[in-house]
């Protein structure tokens, strides 16, 4: 048994730990301050009875912790059934998402079907196009997948920080520095046709993928 790690876990799987990031994380919030862009044609979507998928790369995930209350609704997201994982889907949870538990590596069958229950009962789902270990600004087929599955449209997040602070990390993620600009944009929405050739369904992928990756050339907040 290694104690190193089990201490780890044990304290990062503590309800008090889960509390007091998500209350650390809610205040830190309050300190950025955020513009939201195109958001009302994701809206009047879902006010009609529409399904909406939010893609994002795995890099600019902070801006998720804003979704939930943009949209008044919980937001359903895959989440690892790894230990680390435990402690993350309970900080989300308390944001307003809902995670559905499972990976590639680990339980990604149920968790698909899950998702998808999921995306057709609450409208809206967040999928990390190139998480949860990359590569980097890659779209796995996920995403179009699942929007063929729900019937949902794709709209890509777009999280535009100023001067943020970046970790060493395998997608160099970013978090806002406090006092900071941020700018969330939303791309017009993508229509998923149920059935594709395997050559549609790769143009489609590697289209949204060249819009994502484009979008942040211009890296622009205003």
């Amino acid at each position: 048994m290694n104690l190193k790690k089990e201490t780890k876990f044990s304290i990062l799987n503590s309800r008090l730990t889960s509390f007091f990031v998500y209350h650390l994380l809610n205040l830190y919030s309050k300190t950025v301050r955020v513009r939201f862009e195109n958001h009302a044609a994701v809206a009047d979507h879902l006010g009609k009875g529409g399904r909406i998928i939010i893609g994002s790369w795995h890099q600019r995930f902070f801006g998720g912790f804003y979704l939930p209350k943009l949209f008044k609704r919980p937001i359903c997201i895959m989440i690892s059934r790894s230990r680390d994982g435990d402690f993350i889907a309970d900080v989300v949870r308390r944001i307003g998402w809902l995670p559905i538990r499972g990976s590639s590596s680990r339980g990604g069958k149920e968790a698909s079907v899950e998702m998808v229950r999921g995306i057709i009962e609450n409208q809206m789902g967040g999928h990390i196009a190139d998480g949860p270990t990359g590569p980097p600004r890659v779209i796995k087929p996920g995403l179009i997948a699942l929007a063929q599955k729900t019937g949902a449209a794709i709209t890509e997040a777009f999280v535009y920080y100023e001067n943020p602070f970046v970790f060493n990390s395998w997608d160099r993620f970013m978090v806002p520095k406090p006092f900071s600009r941020v700018v969330l944009r939303f791309s017009p929405l993508v229509f998923v046709p149920e059935e594709t050739t395997s050559k549609e369904f790769e143009t489609l992928r590697s289209g949204i993928e060249g819009e994502m990756i484009a979008g942040y050339e211009k890296e622009a907040l205003y």
